[in-house]
C-alpha cells in the first residue's frame, strides 16, 4: 500500500507513558498478571465488557470490565524504535485514508461521520471502556469512540499467524474503525441489547455477524481507496485476505487445542472473515455488508 498519502491529525500516541495499572499484591493480582497466557492458551481469544452488554471489539478482546478498578503504577514501557515509528507513520496514513473514504460514504447518505482517535500505547492503555493489555491486540472501545492498538501486535500477526505485509497491517486498522462505524450506525448498541437477553450460542452468534460486518466494512474501505485514490499495489488484496483467515475462529482454535467448537465462535470462521471481507470489496457498498439479515454467513 502507498505511504505517501496524507497523515491523520486523530492519533494519540501514548507510548511511553504509564498507565494505571495492577495492585502490588493478592490472589487477583497474581491471576491478572498470568491473565495474558492463560487467556492464550485455554481460550485463543478474550471478550470485551462495555455498558452490561457483550460487545466483542477484535480479532482479540478482552474482559476489560474486571480491571477498571485496579490502581498502581505498571512498569515503564520500552522506548519507541525507528521500525515501531516508521509503523505509527503508516498507521496514520490508513486511518487518514479511512477518514476521507467513510466520510464520502456517510454524505453521500446524508449523514456526518465523526472520525475515531487512534491510540499507540505500549504495554498497558486505560481507557473508558477499562484498562487494555497488549496481549489482547488492537481493540474498539464505544465509550470513548477510541481504536487502541499496541504496534507489536503486527510483529504477532506475522510471527504467529504468518501474516505479513503492509496491507495485512492497514486491513487490522480498517477492521477496528469497521466497529466505529457500527457504532455510529447505533449497530453495536442494538447488538449489546440483544445479548442481554440472548442465550450465550445466541449471543455469539450475533457477535459473529458483527465482526463479519466489520471486516465487510474494511474491504469496503479498500474498494473505495483504490477505486479514488489507487493506493492498492500488487499483492496488497492477497495480503489482506491472508490475515483475515488467519485470525479465523476455527484456526486459531485449532491452533490452540487441536480442534475447533464451532458454536463457540465470536468472530466467524477463517473462510466466512475472508468472504466478507472480499464482499465489501468487490460490492463496495454498506448494504452489501448487512451480515445480520444474510441467510447464509
Amino acid at each position: 500500500m502507498r505511504r505517501d498519502g496524507r497523515r491523520s491529525s486523530n492519533i494519540d500516541d501514548r507510548r511511553g507513558q504509564r498507565a494505571a495499572g495492577m495492585a502490588g499484591g493478592g490472589a487477583a493480582a497474581l491471576i491478572l498478571r498470568f491473565l495474558p497466557f492463560l487467556i492464550r492458551t485455554k481460550m485463543g481469544r478474550i471478550i470485551l465488557l462495555v455498558g452490561g452488554g457483550l460487545y466483542l471489539a477484535s480479532f482479540l478482546g478482552m474482559d476489560l470490565g474486571v480491571l477498571d478498578n485496579l490502581q498502581g503504577p505498571t512498569d515503564a514501557p520500552a522506548q519507541v524504535s525507528q521500525e515501531q515509528q516508521e509503523l505509527a507513520d503508516f498507521v496514520a496514513v490508513v486511518l487518514a485514508d479511512t477518514e476521507d473514504t467513510w466520510h464520502q460514504i456517510f454524505s453521500a447518505g446524508n449523514g456526518s461521520y465523526v472520525e475515531p482517535t487512534l491510540v499507540l500505547f505500549s504495554g498497558v492503555v486505560n481507557s473508558a471502556c477499562g484498562q487494555g493489555r497488549a496481549a489482547m491486540g488492537p481493540f474498539y472501545c464505544p465509550a470513548d469512540q477510541q481504536v487502541y492498538i499496541d504496534l507489536s501486535f503486527y510483529e504477532d500477526l506475522r510471527q504467529r499467524h504468518g501474516a505479513d505485509g503492509d496491507f495485512a497491517q492497514a486491513y487490522v486498522i480498517a477492521h477496528e474503525v469497521g466497529h466505529h462505524v457500527q457504532t455510529l450506525l447505533g449497530i453495536s448498541n442494538r447488538v449489546a441489547s440483544a445479548q442481554r437477553a440472548a442465550s450465550q450460542a445466541e449471543s455469539n452468534a450475533l457477535s459473529v455477524r458483527q465482526e463479519l460486518q466489520a471486516d465487510c466494512f474494511a474491504g469496503l474501505w479498500a474498494h473505495h481507496a483504490q477505486r479514488s485514490r489507487q493506493v492498492l499495489e500488487a499483492g496488497d488484496l492477497d495480503e489482506a485476505l491472508t490475515a483475515a483467515a488467519a485470525i479465523g475462529d476455527d484456526r486459531l482454535q485449532e491452533g490452540a487445542r487441536g480442534y475447533a467448537v464451532p458454536e463457540s465462535f465470536t468472530h466467524g470462521s477463517s473462510e466466512q472473515r475472508v468472504r466478507w471481507f472480499r464482499t465489501g470489496f468487490d460490492e463496495g457498498t454498506v448494504e452489501a455488508c448487512d451480515t445480520f439479515s444474510a441467510a447464509t454467513l
